[in-house]
């Protein structure tokens, strides 16, 4: 064997060892997380998908934290493309209604179609229908939860809100939102309010800077061990029964 042609064979021979493993043999897979062992918080944004849905999820994206949206079925329609989104990247989708009526105003007939048509427009958009319910300004009685039972639906509300809608300020709604921050806890937001938006990033470090693990509802009924059935309120408020 000519001294070239060992030269080229010991060069390829260090080549393949030092070569690389294929990438997917370095990803390990992420563990899921249990909302029963850690700190988990849910982020809920209502009324939307707002004008400012998309930055949202561009930023949760970018600090891997997952939402559930409770989306109204005319947004829906005007912009399914951050539906479309919010379900591919992990995101939970909700039902809040089709125009937001208060519901234990409305008649059966009505609630029905509420629900219905916003199941049918998140169903287009993306795929997938909504397991959950919150009724329009989180208010329900026996006949809400009668129809969102024939939906096989359970009725989500909050632990605590932000305010955000009333404030509209960067600095109170990071404030609120911390203060009320609790394991299991579920807040309530709006992706239509542009300051809540803003202040997602700086909000989102805090919270997982103090342990929190940001997540669906879902995953925070599970680690409540709520096993909700249609119909049932969670959190039930005060002075309610089950």
């Amino acid at each position: 064997m000519s001294r070239q042609i060992s030269s080229l064979l010991a060069i390829a021979a260090v080549c393949v060892t030092l070569a690389p493993a294929p990438a997917f043999a370095q990803t390990p897979k992420k563990a899921p997380v249990d909302c029963a062992e850690v700190k988990c918080l849910a982020l809920t944004f209502d009324d939307g998908p707002g004008q400012y849905a998309g930055t949202l999820l561009d930023t949760l994206k970018k600090y891997d934290a997952k939402a559930t949206f409770f989306l109204e079925g005319q947004y829906v329609n005007s912009r399914p493309a951050f539906v479309k989104r919010m379900a591919a990247e992990g995101h939970e989708l909700g039902n809040h209604s089709y125009s937001h009526p208060d519901f234990t105003k409305s008649e059966a007939a009505t609630i029905r179609t509420e629900i219905q048509k916003t199941q049918d427009a998140v169903k287009k958009a993306a795929g997938v229908e909504p397991k959950l319910l919150r009724p329009p300004y989180g208010l329900a009685d026996l006949q809400v939860s009668e129809i969102a039972a024939s939906f096989d639906m359970p009725m989500i509300l909050w632990t605590a809100g932000s305010e955000d809608w009333k404030t509209k300020n960067v600095e109170a709604i990071q404030k609120k939102t911390l203060e009320v921050a609790q394991p299991n806890g579920i807040i309530l937001m709006h992706d239509w309010v542009k300051q809540t938006v803003d202040g997602m990033p700086s909000l989102i470090k805090t919270l997982q800077k103090k342990g929190y693990h940001l997540v669906t509802v879902s995953e925070v009924l599970k680690g409540e061990n709520a096993n909700l059935q249609p119909g049932d309120t969670f959190p039930v408020p005060a002075g309610w029964e089950r």
